[in-house]
């Protein structure tokens, strides 16, 4: 009599690097990166820690996989909203509601993007102050979309500013609004379009250039 002995598939390298990052974002997500290590993420998967290390090399690396995942999910989340925006004057508000959207349906990914035990230097840092580059140029397009084109030369130092006020308010009101619960996601994120509103109206936009005065001269 034949005796089937089952046997524990093996799953593709990919997939099993795919297992890994997803049950790692979430680790790292509820404990933070400093709390999380290698053998709670290796128990999580089911894998060696060794196998682990031969996939990803270190933590460092690990995070940097996290970190895409939820970077290039938020970035595009951003670009999408303004992108779609027929009206150039909505589409920092656009922006807004869809960065608090996202946290809203992915707080796992808000917290590993914006973790505050990330260590201060190095790849990570990097990769961090990357993606809020990134989100801080779409808000800056955006912007410079609003102006003629012949003022959005003269007007990239103050909408370069802007942006980073504006994406700076906007964590900020994230992590108040994670802590206390006091509103929606929608509503904060109207409440900050609605504050930051008259900021973003430039001087660039209402300043005269040299040409508009006679003489060629801005006057003071």
């Amino acid at each position: 009599m034949d005796v089937s002995i089952p046997t524990r598939t093996r799953l593709p390298r990919a997939e099993r690097m795919e297992q890994t990052v997803a049950a790692a974002h979430a680790l790292f997500a509820e404990r933070g990166y400093a709390a999380a290590t290698m053998d709670d993420v290796a128990a999580a998967v089911g894998v060696t820690k060794p196998l682990l290390y031969n996939y990803f090399g270190n933590k460092e690396h690990l995070y940097l996989a996290c970190l895409e995942r939820a970077g290039d999910g938020l970035v595009a989340t951003l670009a999408a909203a303004v992108g779609e925006t027929a009206n150039p004057g909505e589409a920092t508000r656009a922006g807004l509601r869809a960065f608090f959207g996202f946290v809203d349906g992915d707080r796992a990914a808000w917290a590993v993007l914006f973790d505050e035990t990330l260590p201060a230097g190095g790849e990570i840092a990097e990769q961090v102050a990357g993606y809020r580059s990134r989100l801080a140029d779409l808000i800056a397009a955006a912007l410079l979309d609003q102006l003629p084109s012949d003022r959005r030369d003269r007007a990239r130092v103050e909408v370069e500013a802007l942006s980073i006020a504006v994406m700076g308010a906007a964590e900020a009101l994230v992590r108040w609004w994670l802590r206390t619960g006091a509103m929606s996601a929608a509503d904060a994120a109207e409440l900050l379009a609605d504050t930051l509103e008259p900021g973003l109206r430039l001087r660039s936009a209402s300043s005269p250039t040299p040409s508009d005065t006679p003489g060629g001269v801005t006057p003071r």
